[in-house]
């Protein structure tokens, strides 16, 4: 039977670490060798595959338009002004400190659980797109 972490990965064999000019490799018990993961990157690690689910579902609902087309889903990236990101991610930000606060006690629990879904996946997208337009001028 495998050995797996608690996130679900493979640990099997780890016979260590070795230099190969100059740089940290890393050795597997199955003889599979790479460079050291020293310094790079982990959206594994950063990222919360249930968040990012939830947040795919949330642009999935939000491709149809005003006009019943849809729209492709990666359409935000043909441009949209930062001024419109930044109108948009305040409104979704005062929507999700509304439910926060319990303003709208009058609406069942989950009607409230799912307008503060609604409002952080609108204000990560807000955020997100404007970062995007930030980022592709460089």
């Amino acid at each position: 039977m495998r050995d797996y972490s608690e996130r679900g990965e493979y640990i099997g064999k780890y016979t260590g670490t070795y230099s190969k000019r100059g740089k940290e490799m890393r050795e597997f018990a199955t003889g599979a060798t790479r460079d050291s993961d020293d310094g790079k990157l982990d959206p594994e690690g950063f990222l919360s595959p249930v968040a990012l689910k939830r947040y795919c579902e949330y642009m999935h609902e939000h491709r149809k338009q005003a006009d019943g087309k849809m729209r492709d889903s990666d359409n935000w990236q043909k441009g949209i002004p930062i001024s419109a990101y930044m109108k948009s991610l305040w409104r979704h930000f005062f929507e999700l400190w509304i439910t926060h606060r319990r303003l709208h006690n009058r609406w069942p629990a989950n009607v409230i659980l799912n307008r503060k879904e609604e409002a952080l996946c609108a204000i990560i997208f807000n955020a997100f797109g404007y970062l995007h337009e930030l980022k592709k001028d460089k």
